[in-house]
């Protein structure tokens, strides 16, 4: 077996964990980690008969499933969860996209696999008798849903372009591959989840950023990586931004943490198991809503934190020199499409953008996806974090023929997609999200499609809809930000105002170099019906 998250942390830890959060106080009562067994044996005990899903103790229902990936509908769908991969720098294979639609097809209408904002994969609708059979098919196909949830490291952001770009400074790839396996790779056991980061204050996003497009947010996210060469010696690395986060009562932009590294897998892991180790030991245990980085940053201060970082890398004794931060690289820059058709720097080659209005896709558009990565792209899929999927090394000669492809032509998938409709972003919205105040794939969808019908602009509009203050779908990176909030509209038959589904618009965010959040609403209380929103 394996040994604990809690048996990770120090003595000091611990006490402040007991007087902690009721998260922390149930965690200490039993593990997080247990789940990764227990998941077989209640599944064992459902379909045997021995119990039903709502006799499932209910912190673990609730929360410790949360570390194999599920997470309970309980509000929208009762006995059945969201079950949420990770999926390194965002690359799947025709095979893995037809067992996501295998895993969900027997859910009916309910069983949807979405694309997420950080290049991840969720599946909608699964059930706790089914759980181990996915885990282990995930597992036999090099994936896992292990620690992905709850007070773990969420999926590694990387370049969706990785190896196929022209203007790349750095392939993620591999980095993305390396920081996954030391979060969720027991190097002991040999088996996913590696209980080491197990027991964090709070969720952790990291990100590596390939390009000057930063098409990884690195401004959202805990320790981002952005590719910047050494002004004197032209080693190619990353400075380092810290502390990017959304939550409900906090919006913050990551900011400088100067410090430099190589772009190279041992440097990279090595500060990032670093800012891990001090996040999981100093954090925040009994205020979750300052238990993300930005807050441990700011109470050491930017300087003696980027000193107490220094000497715990050094303590590993790998060799890592980190110095301070580089000038950025200067110059015209103008942030690229991912959406449509575009040359490769390798020879005949192309890569084809596809729309996936909202990041949601059936069962039969998965295998559609499937047919067309084996078909033109080698079986790879690139997921991107506007939820659309790219087909990378395509042959220019195939092209036509790809176009004409019915799954690209009579349905939802298209690779011509317009410049408003193809930069929708959705967060999973009230149909299954216990959180969601509003109901957001649907309704951003149809307002995309019926905006890119009225409106002709230039370039492209990004429009994301997230169901709740915790901006799941960011909006406050988006040129219009669309978030789930009360409204009131007069009742013509009452002469009253009654409460209706509403929003709050932000306006102005701002993605790449120069990125931007807009923190506050431009407008609020807007009636979420069409002839009140759309105007």
């Amino acid at each position: 077996g394996k040994p604990t998250g809690s048996s990770f942390l120090p003595t000091e830890t611990l006490e402040r964990a007991k007087i902690g959060s009721n998260i922390e106080k149930f965690k200490q009562a039993k593990d997080g980690t247990a789940a990764f067994v227990d998941v077989y044996e209640y599944a064992r005990k459902i379909r045997e008969g021995e119990m039903s899903w709502d006799e499932v103790e209910k912190s673990d229902l609730d929360n410790r499933l949360k570390y194999v990936g599920m997470l309970h509908r309980g509000k929208r769908t009762p006995g059945q969860f969201m079950m949420r991969l990770k999926v390194p720098n965002g690359i799947v294979n025709a095979d893995q996209m037809r067992f996501y639609a295998t895993c969900v097809e027997k859910y009916g209408d309910g069983g949807v696999v979405d694309i997420t904002t950080r290049q991840n994969i969720q599946l909608r609708g699964v059930k706790i008798e089914d759980a181990p059979d996915i885990i282990d098919g995930l597992h036999e196909r090099n994936q896992t849903t292990l620690q992905s949830a709850l007070d773990n490291v969420r999926n590694m952001v990387g370049s969706p372009l990785a190896g196929i770009d022209e203007q790349e400074l750095v392939d993620t790839r591999e980095l993305c591959e390396a920081l996954n396996d030391l979060v969720s790779y027991d190097p002991v056991t040999e088996t996913r989840g590696n209980p080491q980061w197990g027991n964090l204050p709070r969720k952790f996003n990291i990100c590596v950023s390939g390009s000057r497009d930063d098409y990884a947010h690195t401004h959202i996210n805990d320790i981002g990586f952005q590719p910047c060469p050494h002004a004197e010696t032209g080693e190619m690395g990353f400075n380092v931004v810290l502390g990017g986060f959304m939550s409900i009562k906090r919006v913050a932009e990551s900011i400088e943490g100067d410090m430099w590294i190589p772009a190279d897998r041992n440097s990279v892991v090595t500060l990032s198991e670093a800012i891990l180790r001090i996040f999981r030991d100093e954090g925040n245990r009994k205020d979750r809503q300052k238990a993300r980085l930005m807050w441990l940053v700011e109470e050491y201060g930017v300087k003696e934190f980027k000193t107490a970082v220094i000497k715990e890398m050094d303590s590993y004794k790998r060799g890592v020199k980190v110095e301070s931060a580089q000038p950025p690289l200067t110059g015209d820059f103008e942030r690229r499409e991912l959406l449509g058709i575009h040359k490769q720097p390798q020879e005949g080659k192309v890569r084809v953008g596809v729309l996936v209005p909202t990041g949601r896709l059936s069962v039969d558009e998965c295998r559609e996806i499937a047919d067309l990565a084996d078909k033109y792209s080698d079986g790879e899929v690139r997921l991107t974090v506007e939820q659309n999927i790219i087909l990378p090394n395509v042959a220019e000669s195939d092209t036509e023929e790809l176009l004409k492809e019915p799954s690209l032509t009579n349905g939802r998938l298209k690779v011509n997609a317009g410049f408003i409709e193809g930069n929708v972003v959705s967060c999973t919205g009230a149909q299954f999200c216990p959180l969601a105040l509003v109901e957001t794939k649907v309704n951003a969808e149809a307002m995309g499609k019926k905006l890119e019908e009225l409106v002709t602009v230039d370039r492209p509009i990004r429009i994301h809809w997230t169901g709740c203050p915790n901006s799941c779908a960011q909006v406050q990176v988006a040129d219009i930000g669309i978030m789930g909030a009360p409204a009131k509209k007069m009742d013509p038959e009452t002469g009253k105002a009654k409460a209706v589904p509403g929003c709050k618009i932000f306006v102005g965010g701002r993605v790449g170099e120069d990125a931007h959040l807009s923190l506050e609403p431009f407008k609020t209380g807007i009636p979420l019906a069409e002839e009140e929103l759309l105007p």
